[in-house]
């Protein structure tokens, strides 16, 4: 049984409708939907969707998601990345969200989806913030170039769990490859802001978080989401643990000490969650500096 903290109200039913419909109008997935995420209700409640680009199947197999896996996805839709810029401008995003599954079947991992959708969002509404929630590419330098130029305002890479846990949860990925990423975005792009995100409950201990906070911060990593590991089915990997909210709030004080310029940790948190809030908190005293000068 999940604690107390993990018990959400009931969603308007009318707005999730809503939502829905308007996402199969524009023949859109979200990974709000594909991954399960308990803040659905929520989100599309407030007419916020995290959308999933590339496809709803992924090439990978982590064992702590529920998007179904397949070794030939479809082939990215050229039309894909004009109907999230119409879908966006119609729900009045001001700050959107753009992640994808896993792509390691296309030579460039997605990465030119990613850039076009981009640059379709900001052509239909100039002044949305993007952010964009992109997979590690295979650690291709020449693919994260081609997102980075489309120019997001956020570049987000979760590096999802510690490095002891990757052959269980992340048998795919590599830890090292992942912080490499982050690195090589702020080479290239000093002012880019980049952001990641782990769960917490599938094993790991707090001072193996905490290396992996401080590992961030040692590529220069400004914002950081920290939540609580749900179990999509019987078949993923096990809830080791319920993570209570006084510990989230204890890494959240650990972040901030270290040097993220934000960090949103709460059992409920996830990646996209509050996207918005969490980046208008990480530029304010930005703003405040530039206006003190």
């Amino acid at each position: 049984m999940k604690p107390v903290w993990l018990r959400r109200k009931l969603p308007d039913a009318e707005a999730l409708a809503k939502m829905r419909s308007l996402l199969r109008r524009h023949g859109l997935h979200t990974v709000c939907e594909g991954a399960l995420c308990p803040n659905q209700g929520e989100c599309f409640g407030r007419g916020t969707a995290t959308f999933l680009i590339l496809g709803n199947t992924c090439t990978r197999s982590c064992t702590f998601c529920a998007i179904p896996t397949e070794d030939r996805p479809p082939a990215p839709d050229p039309g894909e990345p004009d109907r999230i810029a119409r879908a966006s401008a119609e729900l009045g995003l001001r700050h959107v969200v753009v992640t994808s599954v896993t792509r390691d079947d296309l030579q460039d991992g997605g990465a030119a989806q990613f850039a076009e959708t981009v640059r379709a969002l900001r052509r239909i509404t100039p002044e949305i913030i993007v952010e964009i929630l992109i997979p590690d590419f295979q650690g291709s330098a020449e693919a994260l170039r081609t997102v980075l130029e489309s120019a997001p305002h956020i570049l987000n890479h979760n590096l999802e769990t510690v490095p002891r846990l990757y052959p269980e949860v992340r048998p795919q990925a590599d830890y090292g490859r992942s912080l490499l990423l982050l690195k090589r975005a702020k080479e290239a792009k000093p002012g880019e802001v980049t952001k990641s995100g782990l769960m917490l409950g599938l094993g790991e201990e707090r001072e193996e978080i905490l290396r992996v906070m401080a590992d961030l911060r040692g590529v220069f990593c400004d914002l950081l989401t920290l939540g609580q590991y749900l179990q999509p089915s019987g078949k993923h990997h096990p809830v080791v643990r319920f993570v209570p909210p006084e510990e989230f709030e204890d890494y959240r004080q650990a972040g901030e000490k270290m040097g993220f310029q934000a960090v949103f940790a709460a059992p409920l948190v996830r990646s996209s969650f509050h996207a918005a809030e969490i980046f208008q908190k990480a530029i304010s005293p930005q703003r405040s500096r530039r206006t003190r000068s």
